[in-house]
C-alpha cells in the first residue's frame, strides 16, 4: 500500500532537478517543512483503522496465507502460491463495484461477533481448482460463466476448508467459528452492511500452475468493532507469549502429575470373623471369600475402584492382569 506522504521516482528526479537549477532553494524546502501539515479528512469515508490494526490484520493473515498454501498444494497435488498482496479500507459499496461478475462469493458467519464478512475467489482461480479436482492441469475457462450445482458443492467444501484455516489464524486474537451462509456469484446479491459503511479489505495473491488470479476478505468494521482494543501488534505479541506461557505450565503440571506417586492396592475378596477366630488364627488356616477363583478382582487407586482384573505371576511375581474399567457407579462417581 503506497502513502499518499511517499514521492514517486518523477516526483523526486523534478525536485532535485529544481534544486540544481536554482528554481527551489533549500532554505524555502526548510521553511515549507516547518509550517503547519493540513491533511484533508473525508467524512463520507472516516478511516476506522488505524495503521497498528492495518499491520495486525496483515500479520494475521499472513499465517492464513501459510496455512490455506499448505491445504491447496496437498488437496490439489501441485504447487500453489498464496500470498497477502494488501490490507486496506474501502467503502462496501466501492469494494461491491470493484468486484467483476460473475465471480465466487462466499458469504459467512464469523461467530461469536455479530454479522457477516465475505469471502471472495477470482473466477480465474476457482475455476483453475475445479479444473484441478477434476483430474484436469488446473487451467481455468476462457469464458465467465456462473457455477453449475456440482461446481458449486466443491467451492462450497473448499471455502469450509479455507475457513477453518482462517479460524485457526484467527486463535491469535479470538476464537471465533466460521460458519458458510452462501454462495453467490453476483456482487450485488451480497448487501451485508449498508453501501457507506467501512470494510476492511484483505487481498491474496494466488497461482496454481500457470494460473493467477486473487482471493479476498472482506470484513466490515461494524464486525469487528466489538474487539479492535486486539487487533494491535502489541496485545497480539502479548498474547501470543500468554499462551507460550500456558503452554509451558501445562506442560509443567502434567509432568508433576505423572511423577506423582499414588496409593494403588488389589482387593483379594473379603470375608467376615469373630474377634475370637482373628485371635486364634494361626500359619496354615484358611480363610474362605466372597470371590469366586474365575471372578474378576477389584484394583483400588486412592480410594475408588477403578479397574478389574485377573490374577496372575510374572517371572515368578505376583501380578494382576487389567480387564476391563470399572463403571461410573462401581468407582462411586455415579
Amino acid at each position: 500500500m503506497a502513502s499518499a506522504d511517499v514521492l514517486s521516482q518523477s516526483e523526486i528526479d523534478e525536485l532535485l532537478a529544481a534544486l540544481s537549477t536554482g528554481t527551489v532553494s533549500a532554505e524555502e524546502i526548510a521553511i515549507e517543512e516547518s509550517k503547519k501539515k493540513i491533511k484533508t479528512y473525508n467524512f463520507r469515508r472516516p478511516d476506522k483503522f488505524s495503521k497498528d490494526q492495518i499491520r495486525t490484520l496483515y500479520m494475521l493473515h499472513e499465517n492464513f496465507a501459510r496455512l490455506l498454501n499448505t491445504y491447496l498444494s496437498a488437496h490439489l497435488r501441485t504447487m500453489v502460491h498464496v500470498n497477502v498482496v494488501s490490507v486496506d479500507q474501502l467503502t462496501y459499496e466501492e469494494f461491491i463495484r470493484s468486484m467483476a461478475s460473475p465471480t465466487v462469493i462466499s458469504v459467512f458467519q464469523m461467530r461469536p461477533l455479530q454479522g457477516s464478512a465475505l469471502l471472495e475467489i477470482n473466477h480465474e482461480i476457482a475455476f483453475a481448482i475445479i479444473d484441478r479436482l477434476a483430474g484436469g492441469s488446473g487451467s481455468p475457462l476462457n469464458k465467465n460463466r456462473a457455477l453449475t450445482d456440482i461446481e458449486q458443492t466443491i467451492i462450497s467444501r473448499i471455502t469450509n476448508k479455507a475457513l477453518d484455516s482462517f479460524k485457526e489464524a484467527w486463535k491469535q486474537v479470538i476464537d471465533i467459528t466460521p460458519k458458510l451462509d452462501t454462495i453467490e456469484t453476483n456482487p450485488q446479491f451480497t448487501q451485508i452492511v449498508p453501501p457507506n459503511d467501512m470494510v476492511v479489505i484483505i487481498a491474496f495473491q494466488a497461482k496454481i500452475m500457470n494460473t493467477e488470479g486473487t482471493i479476498t476478505f472482506a470484513i466490515p468494521y461494524l464486525v469487528l468493532e466489538p474487539i479492535m482494543s486486539k487487533l494491535t501488534t502489541t496485545f497480539w505479541v502479548s498474547a501470543a507469549t500468554g499462551r507460550q506461557e500456558r503452554i509451558r505450565q501445562d506442560e509443567l503440571i502434567q509432568k508433576r502429575i505423572e511423577r506423582t506417586k499414588i496409593p494403588l492396592s488389589v482387593n483379594l475378596g473379603h470375608t467376615n470373623i469373630t474377634v475370637r477366630e482373628l485371635m486364634g488364627l494361626v500359619v496354615g488356616d484358611v480363610l474362605v471369600l466372597d470371590k469366586k477363583h474365575s471372578s474378576d478382582l477389584d484394583i483400588v487407586v486412592g480410594k475408588r475402584e477403578k479397574f478389574k482384573c485377573k490374577p496372575g505371576l510374572v517371572n515368578n511375581k505376583l501380578a494382576v492382569q487389567i480387564t476391563s474399567v470399572a463403571s461410573e457407579e462401581e468407582d462411586g462417581n455415579g
